[in-house]
């Protein structure tokens, strides 16, 4: 589903074998902000039909939902400017979710703690139509790989796909709780983890099923390799599988020392899928080879800052890491912690490049396609810039009167699309400084 811009490590990165890691991390600068998935049947033709080749390439209560100019009475605290061109305002409560069809990054899908998700178009504000019928908070949307279909998942585990043409329900299926849900890169089937360990893959809209049992704990999340071949998976025991979906065995599995020891939040892979990082609540991120299934590299809290300090009667606040990702023409890796720290590492020595330090926590990162350039979201409701040679905060995008809780970025990283915890979505028109 996404033009979000996770993978790629750059091509000049060395050898994994030839990777040299240090125990001391070097901070090169520190830049300061002020605040400011029923049992299921197995795969009726065992996935071979499936296609894994890739294709060729206004006012507030108007119809549309969409407002013009900052409001009155709008939840949230955070006041200040509005960098935003539009704001869609039709849900009712916060906004946990969004993504862009990724074929033409023109439409964009939104789901709410409200139980509603929208279609609607990013060039002039127009609402498609309502994926309606969900009964807890939609926590999952997103397009299939060619934006013709378009599959929303709300807590409870109904998941729903709707034809984006007809505007028509083409299938739906309740599994256990969601965790998490993915379309395949290159064919209309999907993927989700649920609280009891599985991961599911159907193929939509025929409905064809198979699942990966994992253990008896929540698959908190999930990625599909760049060759949609295999997939990878964290779960709250702090357990790594990479499962072959066509088999559907695991090829590796990394527990104990070699996982995590804490619930994975978090898991992105490189363009070329060679490598795969993982984040948990443990405040760790490993990295590691989709090859061998071995992890080749470890990033500790302590490699990224001490632990602020505690006053008489207080308690230590909880670190994790929240989001992370690999930028596409350095060998370079991001990791946005609970705390606000977004580091910067290189691959090749697994030093720290960039501490750049939030006043509030990372809720996500993305890599822009092409450049070595960061976005991430937080908690004060800010979008802000990152150019990751240098650890220099290029730009800030502000508007949202509360937390910002997802957001997507468009292809030609000419768009952001954020959600909030003030009910609304928003579009802003990113400038490209000169980079």
């Amino acid at each position: 589903m996404e033009s979000e811009s996770e993978s790629g490590a750059a091509a000049d990165t060395p050898p994994l074998e030839t990777l040299s890691f240090h125990g001391d991390e070097e901070i090169i600068e520190v830049v300061e902000l002020d605040p400011g998935p029923p049992d299921p049947d197995d795969l009726a033709q065992e996935m071979e039909d499936v296609d894994f080749e890739e294709e060729e390439e206004e006012e507030e209560g108007n119809e549309e939902g969409w407002v013009l100019e900052p409001q009155e009475g709008v939840v949230g605290s955070m006041e200040g400017p509005d960098d935003s061109e539009v704001t869609f305002a039709l849900h009712s409560a916060s906004v946990f979710c969004v993504s862009l069809d990724p074929k033409t990054n023109t439409l964009a899908v939104t789901g709410g703690e409200d139980d509603k998700a929208f279609v609607w178009r990013l060039s002039d504000g127009e609402l498609l139509f309502e994926c309606a019928g969900h009964k807890d908070s939609v926590t999952c949307a997103g397009f299939s790989h060619d934006s013709t279909l378009v599959a929303t998942g709300d807590m409870s585990g109904l998941l729903k796909v709707w034809q984006v043409d007809t505007k028509e329900e083409v299938w739906s299926f309740e599994a256990g709780d969601l965790e998490w849900m993915e379309w395949h890169p290159r064919a209309p089937v999907l993927l989700a983890g649920t609280a009891d360990g599985n991961t599911w893959m159907w193929k939509v809209p025929n409905g064809d099923c198979k699942t990966f049992q994992g253990p008896s704990c929540p698959a908190t999340c999930g990625r599909v390799l760049p060759d949609g071949k295999r997939a990878v998976v964290g779960y709250e025991d702090g357990t790594i599988r990479i499962w072959d979906l066509k088999q559907g065995s695991p090829i590796y599995v990394l527990k104990g020392t070699e996982g995590h020891q804490g619930p994975l939040t978090c898991v992105a892979t490189n363009q070329d899928g060679s490598l795969i990082l993982t984040g948990s609540v443990d405040c760790q991120a490993k990295l590691v080879s989709a090859t061998t299934g071995k992890v080749v590299g470890v990033f500790r809290p302590e490699t990224v800052a001490s632990q602020p300090n505690v006053g008489e009667g207080e308690e230590s606040e909880s670190n994790s890491v929240e989001s992370l990702g690999f930028c596409s023409v350095m060998p370079l890796a991001a990791v946005g912690y609970l705390d606000g720290t977004l580091a910067i590492y290189d691959l090749s020595t697994q030093t720290l490049r960039h501490r750049c330090q939030h006043q509030s926590g990372i809720v996500q990162l993305l890599w822009e396609a092409g450049t070595a350039v960061v976005y991430t979201c937080s908690l004060d409701g800010i979008v802000r810039l990152w150019d990751a040679r240098t650890g220099r905060l290029l730009t800030d995008y502000r508007g949202h009167t509360a937390e910002i809780l997802d957001f997507a970025l468009s292809k030609d990283a000419s768009l952001v699309v954020t959600t909030s915890g003030d009910h609304k979505a928003k579009v802003f028109c990113v400038q490209r400084p000169d980079r």
